[in-house]
């Protein structure tokens, strides 16, 4: 493993501050601790910080030997999610409800480390843009901080993100171009019949026999109308209906949400559940709304940019431990947005099983979205070296 040395020795430093991030998580847009400190670090190495984009998001500059017109963007998400921490070593979350239990309180950290080095130095032409985006769980910070004009006030010409995941082996790569993490899409469907006794069912029109049909229905959009070569997930979660044993109600409701890999199949699932939900209300005469809202695109890696990508993590860590074979995961990622702005590759940092954790961690497994969880402080100079070095190739480039 050939990490930079100064990465290696900040590692406590770093440490320390990942831990207390991870103990004051904070929410979509409201991460304004998180970006004080975040802005203050930046500060103290020199670097110009622009605040402000997608309400707390914020934004670094760091200027190389020359100016050659080129610059590339490195981002990291902030926020944390609504849920209770089990763990209860001396880092835990301070704040009741919420927690750091996806790793950006140390995908913050590495992209922090990694700007301090590239201040610090300088050994580059161009310029390097660190981008501390909020909101990603959910809430769309990215295309927040886009629509709030981040790729007009700084002019790059590709973007690169990263993300632990645990059970890959610690300090491992996962690098493929195309897609890499799912679409998330939530619809809802309510069924609006005409009530009746439960044992005169004749005088009423039953919405629960049309969403039970409807349930069933949906699934042909993947198993029968789909290229079975183009992965598909479509998952009701929520009906509701009725209010007593005895009564037929008026309405029935469905939620859910669809995952896919590419948007040509996302189009093809919209129109089929909505052709399908219309006509199995006719069918139990009932009448029917269809609401599909698309949430975030496929995250669809660029295949240049994962080339360079696959590269930069082999001079660190070796090509033994650089997993080009990844499967994708239905998971999605609002980079998924920068993506489709700019050519760019997202990447996988394997977090390991969770044996790194301090006494005092939760009986869950380590996995994302568990109170169990914590990052694997191990990774940050891994992490920080592979975004110093992929900064200064990008923009070694011809």
């Amino acid at each position: 493993m050939k990490l930079i040395e100064p990465l290696i020795a900040w590692k406590d430093e770093m440490t320390a501050l990942r831990r207390d991030i991870h103990a004051h998580p904070e929410l979509a847009y409201e991460e304004v601790r998180t970006s004080d400190v975040v802005a203050k670090n930046l500060e103290s190495w020199g670097i110009p910080v622009h605040r402000g984009l997608g309400i707390t998001g914020i934004v670094g500059t760091i200027k190389g030997r020359n100016e050659n017109g080129k610059a590339v963007g490195l981002r990291a998400d902030m926020d944390a999610l609504p849920m209770q921490e089990t763990n209860t070593f001396e880092h835990a979350s301070k704040h009741e409800g919420k927690m750091h239990a996806c790793g950006h309180d140390g995908h913050t950290a590495m992209l922090l480390t990694a700007a301090r080095y590239l201040a610090e130095n300088r050994d580059f032409d161009g310029t390097v843009y660190v981008i501390f985006q909020p909101a990603e769980e959910g809430f769309s910070g990215a295309k927040r901080m886009i629509d709030d004009g981040l790729f007009e006030k700084f002019p790059m010409q590709a973007v690169f993100g990263l993300h632990n995941w645990p059970g890959m082996p610690a300090g491992t790569f996962g690098i493929v171009p195309g897609p890499i993490m799912g679409g998330s899409n939530l619809f809802k469907i309510t069924l609006e019949g005409k009530g009746a006794h439960a044992a005169m069912p004749n005088l009423g029109h039953d919405p629960i026999m049309a969403a039970v049909q409807l349930a069933q229905s949906l699934q042909t959009t993947i198993t029968r109308n789909l290229d079975p070569l183009d992965p598909a997930v479509l998952s009701i979660t929520q009906i509701h209906s009725g209010t007593a044993d005895n009564v037929i109600p008026d309405n029935a409701e469905l939620r859910g949400t669809v995952r896919t890999l590419s948007e040509e199949a996302l189009d093809l699932i919209e129109r089929r559940m909505a052709e399908i939900t219309d006509l199995t209300a006719q069918a139990f005469d009932c009448q029917s709304n269809f609401v599909f809202s698309r949430k975030y695109p496929p995250t669809i890696n660029h295949a240049n940019e994962a080339a360079l990508c696959v590269e930069v993590a082999k001079s660190i860590v070796g090509p033994e431990n650089v997993d080009q074979t990844i499967r994708p995961s239905m998971g999605a990622e609002d980079f998924a947005f920068m993506l489709k702005a700019k050519p760019g590759c997202y990447v996988w940092l394997g977090n390991g099983d969770g044996d790194h954790r301090s006494k005092g961690h939760g009986l869950g497994p380590c996995t994302l979205h568990n109170g169990s969880y914590d990052f694997n402080d191990n990774l940050l100079p891994i992490g920080a070296s592979y975004w110093v070095e992929l900064a200064k190739r990008w923009l070694a480039k011809t």
